[in-house]
Order: structure tokens, then sequence, then C-alpha cells
């Protein structure tokens, strides 16, 4: 059995079985297979039968029968088909700013955000960057977390954490209340939730579309990591699930590498030709 094992092992690809099985690498090899021995069979019954058995086996143990087929479904599936199959969590497009509300004008009317000492970009102002730290720091503590988290979401139960790739999950028993890119993405947000209703005038009012946008945009502005007390950085990267990639701006912490920020990177637009 210990050698019969050891062969299995040999030629079994974990990167591609089990947890890590591509879905629609597995429907179109299995496809190739039943297509392939079915036209076997026309010319002979055994040959064609050893055809499904040497096909089925290879896709369970490899992943796949014909060779390179994860990169071949990336390049000529529709996105939109891989989707439907992907068990990771890709990062959603970033939501159309509702109309007559512009985030960056709220956070500079509040006091939260202001013109930086050198160059054209927006910082953090010190008294609310010293309020924001101070109450992700406070949350740190596992037990304030959840009953904080519970008090925003109005949840009564008992709230638990778990991860799933790179999404950090708050559920309510076997409910889903909430999804964040890591731990400290959501320290951020709710530390930002207690603080921003006594700076924002009209936050009562805003829905919870609105609320996110601001929640969300002022983690560009985190530079030590709530989280591990690290740096944090901005880079663009490729992610890569199943059978899918995407290029993605992604704010992380350098130390404990926890994801704050991830929204899918677009091109700069060409500047015009304003050559008369």
């Amino acid at each position: 059995m210990s050698v019969a094992r050891e062969a299995l092992d040999r030629v079994r690809q974990p990167e591609y079985t089990g947890e890590n099985r591509c879905t629609p690498c597995t429907v179109a090899n299995l496809c190739i297979t039943a297509a392939v021995a079915a036209a076997l069979s026309l010319v002979s019954v055994p040959l064609a039968a050893g055809f499904a058995v040497t096909g089925v086996a290879s896709v369970w143990l490899r992943g796949y029968l014909v060779p390179k087929t994860p990169e071949l479904t990336e390049r000529y599936f529709p996105d939109w088909l891989l989707a439907m199959f992907d068990k990771q969590p890709m990062p959603e497009p970033a939501p159309e700013p509702p109309e007559e509300f512009d985030p960056e004008t709220v956070l500079l009317e509040a006091g939260v955000v202001e013109s930086c000492d050198v160059g054209d970009d927006l910082c953090l102002t010190d008294d609310f960057e010293a309020d924001w730290r101070g109450r992700m720091d406070r949350l740190a503590d596992e037990e304030r977390l959840r009953a904080e988290l519970a008090d925003q979401l109005d949840v009564d139960g008992d709230v638990s954490f778990d991860s799933h790739g790179d999404a950090y999950i708050a559920r309510e028993g076997d409910t889903h209340v909430g999804q964040w890119e890591s731990r400290a993405a959501l320290l951020a947000d709710l530390a930002a939730a207690e603080e921003l209703p006594e700076r924002v005038d009209a936050w009562p009012a805003l829905d919870p579309q609105r609320r996110s946008q601001l929640l969300g945009g002022l983690r560009v502005f985190v530079e030590v990591c709530p989280a591990c007390g690290g740096a944090v950085t901005t880079d663009t990267e490729v992610v890569e699930s199943c059978c899918r990639s995407t290029t993605v701006v992604g704010v992380a912490c350098d130390d404990c590498g926890d994801r704050l920020l991830e929204v899918p990177y677009r091109e700069p637009e060409a500047a015009a030709d304003t050559a008369v």
C-alpha cells in the first residue's frame, strides 16, 4: 500500500487538486476525455474504455489531462464564465460614486484631511490621525473588536472571524455579516466608523454605500499597520486565482502582509494631444 501511495503522490499535483482544483479546467478536461473516448469507441471499445479510465485518473490526480490547461482556460475562456467557478475572492471594481457626493470634499470640510505640506496630495490632519490611531489601538483587543463590530452591524449574537484566501470574514453563527481584505482593514474601518460621526455632520444621513466610500478611502492614508505596527506601502501586483489573474493596486503592511486596500488597477488614460 505504501508503495502505491508513494507512486500516486509522485503523480499528484496538489496545486491543481483538492481545495485548489480549478473547476473550469476539470469540466473542460472531462468533456475532452468523453469526446475522445466516444471517437475511439468507433474503432475499439476496449481502447476507448482504457483511454476514459486514464483520462479520469489524470484529472483526479493532476487536475487536468491536456497539458497547460490552466493557462489555456485563463487565456481562452470568457471572464464571466471563469468567475462563476472561481473559489478565490477577486477584488471588486470600485462602485460608481453616488450622484452629488464627493468623499474628498466631505473629508476636507470635516477636517479629516488637508493639503500636504509638500506636493498636491492630501494628508490626514494631525488631530484626526492621532484620534484614529488611538481607536485602532484600543480595538486591537479581540473582545472589544467583536463587541464594536456587533454594535456597528446591529448584531445580537456572538461574532466570530475566519480567513479565506485574502478575505477576512465576520460571521454571526453560520451567517456571513461582513468581509474585509484583512484584520488590519477591519480595525481601520471600525476605528474610523467610531471617529467620523463626531466630525462629519451629515454622517447619520449617509447611506451604507457613502459611508463605505469614506471608510475605504481613508485606508489609503494609513502609514502604520493597525494589526502589527509595521510600515505600510502601496504597490501594484498580479493576483492569481485558480484560473484567472488580475492586476491590482494594493496597500499592505510590510511586516505581517495584511492587506488594507485592494482595487483593480486601471491604466492611466493617454494624455490628450494638445499639439496645434
